[in-house]
């Protein structure tokens, strides 16, 4: 492996000159306090009502199929390292990976099958998405005002809240995929200041037509990881795998073309993607087989011995039979899972009355009802108790237009900030388009509003960049010091986003409000 000078040094002479590295903010005490302030906030809301509702003290809505699960896997616990597996034949056949199941397990081994125990850890990882939102737009924006104002924003959006406080898969993966992005931002931005010092140190040339060799990519390998948990929580990780992959592949080609390398497309393909693969494929497949550690060693975990007992011989994939055992039966497993979930598609008859499409999901259009309580007295008038798996309407409803935004940066003034945002989101999109025939629900949006916010952040940071004019005199006598018009406009937004967050708070909470008034937040038909 070739070392990289880390002292820079003059280009050589008649040498054109370098393009910018990237800008490195140092961390402060400011950040410190910022991010401990909004994961504060984050676990108060997250926390606060959890236990409540229940189903007459057991799980509601698809709880009823996770939970149960979890709590199978603390009830067959072979060992700490191996754990315990999903029988749960009540429900049929388990349909996605163990990882999220095994998380639950946690809080359910800790504090027991009660409503704490099989959501303490969902609100755990949904302050975790908090978090890793506000890490990640400090990373792109090396900003810690434009990092804050993502971290408000995030702790106010209802899919997040509630998403947060039900013992479901959604939140674990979610937080997954927004550390991977984390990371493989990470791993961007040292890449280039890597490329940089080698061409200020005159590598580029010496190491021949392919460029230099850029060493361990730590952030990359970390990435996969995420990945591969993603992937274990479920199936559709292989998504963001394929678009991370894709985006790393294509930026060290883009960074090989920027500094001069004489073949870059070769140079990106002999000395980036191998390695790349081995991080962002092989990695993954490794923690996803891992992830069922506990179905391998148990004697009855479903399909187990199915290539012996003769299931497969009768199945329609007799040739499995062939394998050995236990591969046999695990393959089997997969098969019996990608046709339960290719058969759940609207054309061969299945339907629910919470189904949405992913175009609906840009505007939030068809939230999904997780707990109902309706005609309840209260005194001389009619009450309900509602939790929705709700967007709130300032952050989804700008959707469209900030990715519309971002693209238009992007192309005409080359901000690269927005690029990793833009590819997270597409990857929990587009694969969705693609199979819109099949049943979808509004919480598979849940991966994609993170990277919303983080745009919406950006481009707060633009309007504070451009609108620089002095506020009118009132308002900078109400404020109590010189305020801009761009400030004014970014706070008048983040009160709008609080506003919304409160008003909508007692159907993300389940509060018991008057019929009236639930009729005036149903702002929808469609979301009734």
């Amino acid at each position: 492996m070739t070392t990289i000078a880390p002292r820079p040094q003059l280009p050589r002479a008649g040498r054109p000159p370098a393009p910018k590295a990237p800008r490195w903010a140092a961390w402060t005490r400011r950040d410190t306090q910022a991010l401990s302030t909004v994961v504060l906030a984050a676990l108060l809301t997250r926390f606060f009502g959890l236990t409540l509702p229940t189903a007459g003290g057991t799980p509601i809505f698809d709880e009823k199929h996770y939970v149960p699960q979890g709590w199978d896997m603390v009830r067959s616990h072979i060992n700490p390292v191996l754990g315990g597996i999903e029988s749960n034949p009540a429900y049929g056949l388990v349909v996605h990976p163990p990882l999220g199941k095994q998380l639950l397990a946690l809080g359910e081994s800790v504090f027991g099958y009660t409503p704490l125990g099989w959501r303490v850890m969902t609100a755990l990882f949904g302050t975790a998405v908090v978090a890793f939102i506000w890490l990640l737009c400090r990373r792109l924006t090396q900003s810690t005002t434009l990092a804050t104002l993502a971290g408000i924003i995030a702790v106010c959006d209802g899919v997040l809240l509630v998403a947060a406080k039900f013992g479901m898969l959604d939140i674990f993966q979610v937080t997954f995929i927004v550390a991977a992005s984390w990371t493989l931002t990470g791993d961007m931005r040292q890449v280039h200041q890597r490329m940089h010092t080698a061409y200020l140190a005159g590598l580029i040339d010496p190491a021949g037509a392919l460029g230099p060799r850029l060493g361990f990519r730590w952030w990359r390998f970390a990435t996969g990881v995420l990945l591969g948990l993603s992937l274990s929580v479920k199936w559709s990780g292989l998504y963001y795998i394929a678009f991370f992959g894709l985006l790393s592949a294509f930026w060290d080609l883009w960074l090989r073309s920027r500094y001069r390398v004489k073949m870059p497309v070769v140079g990106t393909l002999l000395r980036d993607v191998p390695a790349a693969l081995a991080s962002l494929v092989l990695i993954p497949i490794a923690l996803y087989v891992w992830s069922w550690r506990a179905w391998f060693a148990s004697e009855t975990s479903v399909y187990r011995h199915s290539a012996v007992d003769g299931t497969i011989a009768g199945s329609d994939w007799p040739e499995l039979a062939s394998l050995p055992d236990a591969l046999a039966g695990w393959l089997y497993y997969h098969l019996s899972v990608l046709e339960f979930h290719g058969s759940l598609t609207s054309s061969g008859g299945s339907s629910h009355p919470w189904d949405s499409k992913p175009w609906a999901w840009l505007v939030a259009a068809r939230p999904i009802l997780y707990y109902s309580s309706t005609d309840i007295e209260c005194g001389p008038m009619t009450c309900r108790e509602m939790i929705y798996l709700f967007g709130t309407p300032a952050i989804w409803w700008l959707t469209v237009p900030i990715l519309l935004w971002a693209a238009w940066v992007w192309l005409t003034r080359r901000d690269t900030r927005v690029i990793v945002p833009v590819i997270a989101f597409a990857a929990g999109f587009v694969p969705w388009l693609a199979a819109f025939d099949r049943q979808m629900y509004f919480f598979y949006a849940t991966a994609m509003v993170p990277f919303t916010i983080v745009l919406i952040a950006i481009a707060l940071g633009y309007v504070l960049q451009t609108w620089r004019t002095p506020a009118h005199p009132q308002l900078r006598r109400l404020a109590g010091f010189d305020i801009t018009v761009g400030q004014v406009a970014v706070l008048a937004y983040l009160a709008v986003v609080v506003g919304m967050f409160v008003y909508f708070s007692p159907i993300l909470y389940g509060m018991r409000i008057p019929e009236g008034l639930y009729q005036s937040m149903m702002w929808l038909p469609s979301w009734k």
